[in-house]
């Protein structure tokens, strides 16, 4: 999908080399879009005056606004302390309302202003990933070749461990406690189902099952890729989801080792046919993102400056899309990562694994709130 624009005056990006000073080694990587002659500041936001023109959304983001105002009129008033912006509920629903005129009146000129987030490197650069729901054959009964469970959540008492992905997947931690919500071929396959936080699923009756975040084991998160980087199984350049996938069929002895070195499990719910995030909304292809809540709060609505990239994942240019904040990750850490939803199925999936470079995200407000 490919957004209709009107007038936009925000300045392009310059881009040049990266400075392993200033971000994750992992990410410095050559054309990364990442703008290095961006000034550095100390603060969380810099307030920016709006530009004349927003780009203009498809169809699709206007129902994905309605979701976004349905979770904003669901959850309690409260503030936002984020750095140097206190944010309120009621801001927030402020600047739904405000994109929710202009669509509806394109020759209306919203009463809102940007704030740009400080980024990965406190230069504006946040860097831009993927994320998508895949669609998984599985079985009910497990056989010879499909038998590698996807969970539900175990019922624990508050403040009891459980147990990390080594003792799940490889020391069959909750075998035998009726758990299991179906068997996959491959435990692979379960771990970037994990990493994407929902899929669906296809049984051998046809049947279809749409799996949702079910929680997490509340062990830390730590990248497998950034582990292959470390040890120069791969280098930082030809790093994606598939490399990763690539080199764990590739070295079938060290899998275990490896994947065990992200502690952090994730479990499924049933009973949705639409993806949601964490706000309980359904996500919208192209428009929704997950972010740390602590510094871009769920329901937010963002002007993203996004990579665009060619068929083979190298950059070549950015465009200004809106972005609506709907869900979280464990991997999405502080000011400088959003992950944003490409959809579902296969075509999603080769898109969502070449986002890995840099953009930059604006908060956008009502001009009228008191920050």
């Amino acid at each position: 999908m490919t957004p209709k624009f009107l007038l936009l005056l925000l300045p392009l990006l310059i881009l040049s080399a990266c400075s392993t000073r200033e971000i994750d080694s992992s990410n410095d990587f050559p054309n990364n879009g990442r703008n290095e002659q961006a000034p550095k500041r100390d603060e969380l936001y810099l307030s920016e005056r709006l530009p004349p023109g927003l780009p203009y959304p498809d169809a699709t983001f206007i129902n994905g606004l309605q979701q976004q105002i349905r979770y904003l009129d669901r959850i309690s008033a409260r503030n936002y302390e984020l750095d140097n912006l206190t944010v309120s509920r009621d801001d927030l629903r402020a600047t739904a309302e405000e994109i929710d005129t202009w669509l509806n009146h394109p020759t209306y000129s919203p009463a809102l202003t940007a704030h740009q987030i400080s980024g990965q490197d406190q230069r504006g650069n946040v860097q831009v990933t993927g994320y998508y729901v895949p669609v998984m054959e599985v079985r009910h009964q497990p056989d010879e070749t499909y038998r590698f469970p996807l969970y539900r959540k175990p019922n624990r008492a508050k403040g009891e461990p459980l147990p990390s992905r080594e003792e799940i997947d490889f020391q069959g931690a909750l075998d035998n406690q009726n758990l299991e919500i179906a068997y996959t071929s491959s435990l692979v396959d379960n771990f970037f189902l994990h990493v994407q936080g929902s899929g669906m699923v296809e049984f051998e009756d046809g049947e279809r099952r749409l799996l949702s975040w079910g929680g997490v084991n509340g062990h830390a998160y730590r990248s497998i890729g950034k582990v292959l980087i470390e040890r120069n199984e791969i280098t930082r350049e030809d790093m994606s989801a598939q490399a990763i996938r690539d080199w764990l069929a590739q070295h079938p002895d060290k899998m275990r080792e490896v994947m065990s070195t992200n502690p952090s499990y994730l479990f499924f719910s049933e009973g949705l046919t639409l993806p949601v995030g964490a706000a309980n909304v359904p996500l919208t292809p192209l428009y929704s993102v997950a972010v740390d809540p602590r510094v871009i709060p769920l329901g937010s609505i963002l002007l993203g400056e996004v990579p665009t990239l060619d068929e083979q994942g190298e950059l070549v240019g950015h465009e200004f899309r809106l972005l609506l904040a709907q869900d979280k990750g464990g991997a999405i850490k502080g000011p400088g990562h959003i992950d944003w939803y490409q959809g579902i199925g296969e075509s999603a999936h080769f898109h969502a694994g070449q986002l890995k470079h840099f953009g930059r995200v604006w908060l956008l407000l009502p001009r009228s709130a008191q920050h």
